[in-house]
């Protein structure tokens, strides 16, 4: 129990990708001491080769600036999700405690189910499909307020349902789509040459050049990792996981209340 405790918090730590990144930094230093051991280091340092390593920089840092826009925006999303559930929550909540009716009630518990089966689809347990029909089905209850309350109320919670369809639209395209996977390719493509070219580089004195060549190598490959990190922050179905990832803490919170609220109207009925 105690090593799966270990195993979890590894997978969360910040330190986790560092981790991840220093086997191929062990693996650039062996080879790079035996080509030095060897007489291997055929190739010297000239103004190509830095200008090599300078765009590769600017690339990466261009996929960083996407992709981290896409994580800044995608932060927002689980509250903005939880805000418009909770929002049609409370509307059929007031309708319910002004009517007594079991239309609202029913609605209060449809809402609740789909709070859960959004809380289910980050984790590719439900199918988006299913999602999107639960948020149609919210019309029926809709059909159903016209004779219990004001209009301005049902036109209240259209909107929500229609946010409701913009939210899980954009979370679903962030989680699908890869940014520019050609430019990762290339990016991975120069990192992988640059560091073969680090391991034939003729550089002294020697143990000077192990230091820098494997710093550089690990600010690179961690580079790799990191916007490969940032590019689905909505991974949570994946086995491993990943650090930088959204909290959904809005969206259980959103489901802890509507349950209590929920419990507490069951037993107020139950007293009646």
């Amino acid at each position: 129990m105690k090593f799966k405790f270990i195993i979890r918090h590894y997978k969360k730590s910040r330190w986790r990708l560092a981790l991840n990144t220093l086997p191929f930094i062990v693996l650039v230093i062996i080879a790079k001491y035996f080509a030095h051991y060897y007489n291997l280091q055929f190739l010297n340092l000239n103004s190509l080769f830095t200008a090599v390593i300078s765009a590769n920089i600017f690339l990466i840092g261009f996929l960083i600036t996407g992709t981290l826009s896409d994580f800044k925006e995608s932060e927002k999303l689980p509250g903005d999700l939880s805000n418009s559930l909770s929002s049609l929550f409370d509307e059929a909540y007031i309708t319910y405690q002004n009517k007594k009716d079991e239309v609202s009630k029913k609605c209060m518990v449809d809402i609740f189910n789909l709070n859960q089966s959004v809380f289910d689809w980050f984790y590719k347990k439900t199918r988006t499909e299913e999602v999107y029909s639960k948020i149609f089905k919210l019309n029926n209850h809709f059909l159903d307020f016209e004779k219990l309350t004001q209009a301005n109320f049902i036109v209240k919670m259209k909107n929500e349902q229609s946010n409701l369809r913009k939210l899980i639209t954009r979370i679903h395209t962030i989680r699908e789509t890869s940014f520019l996977g050609t430019a990762y390719a290339i990016a991975e493509i120069i990192t992988f040459i640059m560091i073969l070219g680090f391991i034939f580089l003729d550089l002294n004195p020697f143990y000077e050049s192990m230091f820098f060549v494997s710093f550089v190598s690990f600010i690179m490959i961690y580079m790799i990792f990191f916007i490969r990190e940032l590019d689905n922050p909505f991974s949570y179905y994946e086995k491993d996981g990943l650090v930088e990832e959204v909290s959904l803490k809005p969206i259980e919170d959103s489901m802890k209340r509507m349950l209590i609220i929920l419990n507490e109207s069951e037993s107020v009925a139950n007293e009646k």
